[in-house]
């Protein structure tokens, strides 16, 4: 598959928990080989970028920019993305204070949204969370919601937004006791929601990934909300 007919993909939020296991599932996008099983493996079907804030391992055939975050709407913009993929996210207790989350959840997820879509970028996949709403009581889902506003402003071709309950798996950076806490407790608490609770269940960091990769695959318009049955049987086409 030559380059000039490969999906062009660009992710942010590599270092984190779903965007590391987007990055491996796209290196591991072989294309068809015309010589048979024995062939040699050939370069990955899909054209991945990743601008980061911090140093990374590099899948085979994935492109990494490590770069102060102004850089990143210049190196987004050279990358010319078909598909822009915000896996970012961090936590208050991380970022240090509620305005400092604000800056890397909503600022910069929407700067680099913006830059990529100037870029060309049709197609935009965001994670977002369950419950997320500009008009929400809870500052975090408040600012999950402004940030999936700010997307459906930005009219991409096809926006898809993922709004997984508590994510499982293993997580790199210092530990969230609180959120261990309910990793913990999620195979019970996951049995009592039924209904139009079943969307707050927990749900594997991979199955998410996967759900990310089968929507990249997917042509189409508008704007698309997927929760959890929704994000699980995404993952199912994987």
């Amino acid at each position: 598959m030559s380059s000039a007919s490969r999906p062009n993909w660009l992710l942010i939020g590599a270092t984190g928990m779903v965007g590391a296991k987007v990055a491996r599932l796209a290196s591991a996008q072989h294309g068809p080989s015309a010589n048979g099983d024995n062939a040699p493996a050939q370069a990955p079907a899909v054209l991945l970028t990743i601008v980061a804030r911090r140093a990374m391992e590099a899948a085979d055939g994935v492109t990494v920019h490590v770069v102060p975050t102004v850089q990143w709407s210049e190196l987004i913009a050279r990358a010319e993305p078909g598909i822009f993929i915000n896996c970012l996210g961090t936590t208050i207790r991380q970022a240090g204070s509620e305005a400092a989350f604000c800056a890397v959840d909503h600022d910069l997820a929407l700067a680099a949204a913006t830059a990529a879509k100037a870029a060309g970028a049709r197609h935009c996949i965001t994670v977002s969370s369950v419950g997320a709403s500009a008009a929400s009581g809870n500052f975090y889902l408040r600012t999950k919601g402004a940030v999936e506003a700010g997307l459906r402003a930005l009219n991409f071709g096809r926006l898809d937004i993922l709004r997984p309950g508590l994510l499982m798996g293993e997580r790199g950076g210092p530990p969230r006791t609180g959120e261990a806490l309910a990793m913990l407790a999620a195979p019970l608490t996951d049995r009592l929601l039924h209904g139009p609770l079943r969307r707050y269940r927990s749900v594997a960091a991979d199955e998410v990934a996967r759900a990310i990769v089968a929507l990249a695959g997917t042509g189409g318009t508008g704007t698309h909300v997927h929760e959890h049955d929704a994000i699980r049987a995404l993952a199912a086409q994987n």
